[in-house]
């Protein structure tokens, strides 16, 4: 049976970079002899090559500690030491930017325009927390994104959501995955950074709606543990299913589970798992039942929301620049709008014919169509594939941290009384050995 998971790593595979670039400032800016003075840019401006290398090889080096510390120190205090290096070197150093979680739009878009290429240190920024995440779970969550860190920083008072509400909320997130690749595969617009909720606070400037965004998620985040993370992030929907089918993984204790539940209520992500009772037949034969309708569903839920996807094409072809300028033109050719827009005297000071515009605005169009079909045909497997997995029902005899919902914090390894003999254990023979 097909899992969402093996879906989810195919589109991230599907999302390898064609070719690669050097991002640098070719030309100098013109002197004007107006007196006009260029406006302070509002984003990060290009770096040098090395610094980008810099940044790529801190990434990689953060990674592979916060790796280390997860799985084999096993202590929360220096995973949070990390995260606050993590915090002001790709935050408030870096500003944010290269991020992963933008770096998803790039990819998107080299594969549908051949003249745009991405720079190899935005494909690498890409592609290691992926790697390190299949390899050994999502130590990228846990120490080195800043967007995730500065969440975890404001959790005071942690309150569980229930699991049917959760696995409602992702849904959100991959809903975002889907349109943030239609937007960026078009070449409409970068949402993941436009609409980033924390960038006004790594960069100490920005809109005044961002800044309200990003403060009202981090006041949910003072009671919902990294609510941006666990429920709107499109980077951590490839990393989740990443995480089902790494190699190594996130162990509560570090020997045999004896069941003394203090670590049930620890992780304020709810990623632990309860040991489960035996499933009644009654239950067992209903969902069986279940399950046989859900899977002839699932065509029809992919089809049904496919077609939504395409009938929204007037509404998110919008986006793109060029089918909004051709959308004015007509209004102003046809009398239907007064005045013109800077937009339009632009366009009409280039001397290019209208009809080759609207031809431009009705193959974007087109291309949105089609969009619309994966982007709506994708969110539509996603939903039939969470109702399928309502149906399946897993084993588990231990505690035990769910291998997707893990976000490698190690809050729960200060709750199991095994960890704890064997820190005493490993001292007391460190003290003899001295």
């Amino acid at each position: 049976m097909i899992r969402l998971n093996y879906i989810t790593i195919s589109l991230a595979l599907f999302l390898l970079p064609c070719a690669v670039a050097s991002a640098v400032e070719r030309f100098p800016p013109p002197d004007f002899e107006s007196g006009y003075v260029q406006p302070t840019p509002t984003t990060p401006g290009p770096r040098q090559t090395v610094y980008e290398y810099i940044d790529t090889a801190v990434l990689f080096a953060a990674l592979a500690l916060a790796t280390f510390l997860v799985l084999k120190t096993r202590k929360r205090r220096a995973i949070f030491v990390m995260m606050i290096f993590s915090l002001i070197y790709f935050g408030f150093w870096r500003k944010g930017c290269v991020c992963p979680i933008g770096a998803i739009q790039n990819v998107a878009l080299s594969l549908f325009d051949r003249d745009y290429a991405v720079p190899i240190t935005i494909t690498l920024f890409f592609l290691l927390p992926l790697i390190f995440t299949l390899f050994f779970g999502r130590t990228f969550c846990a120490a080195v994104c800043p967007l995730g860190i500065i969440q975890d920083l404001v959790l005071l008072r942690p309150t569980s959501v229930p699991d049917w509400l959760e696995s409602a909320l992702r849904l959100l997130a991959y809903i975002y995955l889907a349109a943030a690749l239609l937007f960026a595969a078009t070449g409409s617009a970068f949402i993941i950074c436009r609409y980033d909720p924390f960038v006004s606070f790594l960069r100490l400037s920005g809109s005044l709606n961002i800044l309200i965004l990003g403060a009202c998620f981090l006041f949910i985040g003072i009671f919902i543990g990294r609510p941006y993370c666990r429920f709107i992030c499109p980077y951590g929907v490839i990393l989740r299913q990443l995480s089902r089918i790494s190699k190594w993984k996130v162990a509560i204790t570090p020997d045999d589970c004896i069941k003394c539940r203090l670590c049930e209520d620890s992780c304020p992500f709810g990623a632990i798992k309860a040991p489960t009772a035996d499933w009644p037949a009654h239950d067992y034969n209903k969902s069986k039942r279940r399950l046989a309708f859900l899977i002839i569903l699932l065509p029809i839920l992919v089809l049904s929301f496919g077609w939504i996807g395409s009938t929204l094409r007037p509404v998110t072809s919008r986006v793109h620049a060029t089918v909004r300028l051709a959308d004015r033109i007509y209004l102003e050719e046809t009398g239907r709008a007064e005045g013109t827009t800077d937009a339009s005297d632009a366009f009409r000071a280039t001397g290019k014919d209208i009809k080759d515009l609207y031809a431009e605005a009705l193959d974007i169009q087109a291309r949105f169509r089609l969009g619309g079909w994966l982007s709506g045909g994708f969110v539509g497997l996603v939903i039939a594939l969470k109702l399928i997995g309502l149906s399946l029902r897993r084993h588990r005899a231990d505690y035990e941290a769910d291998r997707a919902g893990c976000l490698a914090c190690g809050r729960c390894f200060e709750y199991c009384p095994k960890e704890h003999a064997k820190r005493k254990l490993a001292k007391e023979t460190i003290g003899e050995t001295s």
